[in-house]
């Protein structure tokens, strides 16, 4: 979803702030405590474990125990000694011990990434406190509360948020609790955002991002890989696949640099951290968001650790001369990269509909999206199993949709348009659609062959289908939705 993907996710990105989440330690918590649990038991303070996890690139080692390495009795690194504020706490005025760790950190992400650091880069350290004003004035300082309005219009159509659903309290709150550190490709600057210590977790977090420091500087994230808000805006599929495959690589990298490099004290740290973290912005965002903040986390290291399980670093290297181009090819890595979204195109219909009405949005789905209206919509009884959701999208082929609101009474039409890969993947995604609208706008009004329509308050559903193709229609009322049908038909 182009508006919805350009203004969150790449409000960390293409402002540009390459922003990672403490969700990114989330996505592997049960992993993490698993490994921290094995090896607390038979660890001393001298000694590292040696560690064997071939899946994850993990070879069998004894971490470095390197003594700088911060342990828990450490102060908080907040303020610099003559009291400056945590942001000013930069590469001239951090504590030599930390400035040791995060070297450290460096050289060791370097030997085991494989990519070579092209030139310096200046290290920041944040308070929680600086990091909520870093995130109102540098990522959502262009949200405006307009634009905020349209993205929640367009959700709720998808039944994804309530109507009324302010997004940019919940950005900036949820934002402002998990972003762990960021890199920032315009100043080069390494950000680590600090609470009581620059200890386990961040160490982990400076691992992560300092591998984006490393992406950049090898592949040009903006004009080399065409990561950027322009290229975005044409291509929002394209752009939530490169974030997949960048996240997933520096996560897939945390991960070695875990179980290859930490030492017991690290692991200590890092489990404390995991045990009594609290996200309650995060608890309480939509479940759609949920699941969104995740995926280029948790799927993206998937698909780079196939990759890896492939060829090695080599692989993922060659990964970034042939991009990934769809959520389906992450989320089906066996896919990448033969298998390419089918374009889908819509007629306008300003014509049809009259003067009073106004595109609002216009974009793509894709699989990732698909399976979160059916399955992480903001009303539990319309929501499906994840593993009926995911069967229902996984046929997805290519999608369009095109979103309108009247100014007078702000009426809202939505065209959606699929094409599945076969007959069969479409009438999968109509039975459960069927269970879906159901359960959102109740029984259905009308059943026929080829369609099925519902009337709530919400307004009027079509979902017609023919063959290969499904088509979702949302207007206020019957006749808008057949006049559009009508359209689509002979445009």
């Amino acid at each position: 979803m182009n508006e919805i993907y350009r203004r969150i996710s790449l409000s960390c990105a293409v402002l540009i702030l390459s922003a990672c989440l403490f969700i990114s330690l989330l996505s592997i918590s049960t992993a993490a405590v698993v490994l921290v649990n094995q090896i607390y038991g038979t660890a001393t303070e001298t000694q590292a474990p040696a560690v064997i996890s071939p899946s994850l690139g993990g070879s069998t080692q004894t971490p470095s125990t390197d003594s700088t390495q911060n342990d828990s009795s450490s102060p908080p690194v907040t303020t610099t000694p003559d009291g400056t504020n945590a942001g000013e706490n930069r590469v001239d005025s951090l504590p030599q011990d930390i400035l040791d760790q995060m070297a450290l950190i460096e050289q060791q992400v370097i030997e085991l990434r494989g990519l070579p650091a092209a030139e310096d880069i200046t290290r920041i350290l944040y308070s929680p406190e600086e990091l909520r004003q870093v995130v109102m004035d540098d990522f959502f300082g262009d949200y405006t509360a307009e634009e905020a309005l349209v993205d929640a219009i367009v959700l709720w159509i998808f039944g994804l948020v309530e109507r009324d659903a302010d997004l940019q309290d919940i950005y900036i709150d949820l934002y402002s609790e998990g972003i762990a550190g960021f890199y920032d490709e315009e100043t080069g600057e390494m950000a680590v955002v600090v609470g009581q210590g620059f200890g386990g977790a961040e160490h982990i977090t400076y691992a992560h991002e300092y591998t984006h420091a490393l992406q950049d500087q090898t592949y040009d994230l903006s004009e080399g890989l065409g990561y950027n808000e322009e290229a975005c805006e044409q291509d929002s599929e394209r752009c939530a696949a490169i974030s997949a495959l960048l996240e997933g690589d520096a996560t897939q990298t945390e991960f070695v640099w875990l179980f290859d490099y930490a030492t017991p004290e690290q692991y200590r740290q890092l489990q404390e951290f995991i045990e009594t973290y609290a996200s309650p912005a995060y608890d309480n965002s939509p479940p759609f968001l949920q699941a969104d903040l995740l995926f280029p986390y948790s799927y993206g290291q998937e698909f780079v650790r196939d990759l890896y399980e492939q060829g090695g670093w080599d692989a993922v290297d060659a990964a970034y001369s042939d991009l990934p181009v769809s959520t389906e090819q992450i989320l089906h890595p066996e896919r990448y990269p033969q298998d390419a979204p089918i374009p889908v195109s819509l007629p306008d219909l300003t014509t049809v509909l009259g003067p009073d009405w106004e595109l609002m949005d216009e974009d793509v789905l894709g699989e990732w999206y698909t399976f979160l209206v059916l399955a992480r919509g903001i009303d539990d009884s319309a929501q499906l199993s994840d593993f009926e959701a995911g069967n229902a999208a996984e046929g997805w082929g290519g999608d369009a949709y095109a979103v309108y609101q009247r100014g007078q009474d702000e009426a809202v039409v939505m065209l959606l348009n699929n094409i599945w890969d076969t007959t069969e993947d479409a009438t999968e995604f109509v039975e459960a659609f069927e269970r879906y609208a159901t359960g959102r706008f109740g029984s259905p009004l009308d059943q026929s062959p080829g369609e099925i329509s519902w009337s709530s308050a919400e307004g009027y559903t079509l979902l017609r289908y023919e063959g290969d193709q499904t088509f979702w229609i949302f207007a206020p009322d019957e006749f808008i939705v057949d006049a559009i049908w009508d359209e689509f038909q002979n445009p």
